[in-house]
């Protein structure tokens, strides 16, 4: 068997391109989601933008094939009275699936069990798609 070894994938152009493997992540991101929001750590993600409370849009830096992507994630709200409790909240898409997905951005919203919508500290999005 053979390994194959490299520290950096280049397209065609020689500029970085996604991975194109089969079940691999097409984009991902971990930012703050709170005050003035702040990736983290990201692949293939290019901006965020706040559209209000816990309402997001992440845009990609290289477009999918279409809006035909799968989208999960989670989100974390650290309560500052009892810092020992931490909230999970659920990620939503906004609006229809064609309003909330496009080839170059994803809207999601960060909700709370009692379906409001509410700024948290952590949220992490993972797209898979071509």
């Amino acid at each position: 068997m053979s390994t194959l070894k490299v520290d950096n994938l280049l397209n065609a152009a020689g500029n970085e391109s996604p991975i194109s493997v089969p079940g691999a992540a097409k984009a991902w991101v971990n930012f703050n989601g709170t005050g003035t929001i702040a990736i983290r750590d990201s692949y293939n993600i290019s901006s965020l933008t706040d559209n209000g409370t816990g309402d997001y849009t992440i845009s990609f830096t290289n477009n999918m094939a279409n809006g035909n992507y799968a989208v999960a994630g989670a989100a974390r709200f650290n309560d500052y009275i009892n810092s020992t409790v931490m909230r999970v909240v659920s990620l939503a898409g906004l609006g229809t699936l064609a309003q909330s997905m496009s080839s170059s951005s994803v809207r999601v919203s960060t909700n709370y069990s009692n379906g409001g919508i509410e700024d948290v500290q952590v949220v992490c999005v993972v797209v898979f798609g071509d």
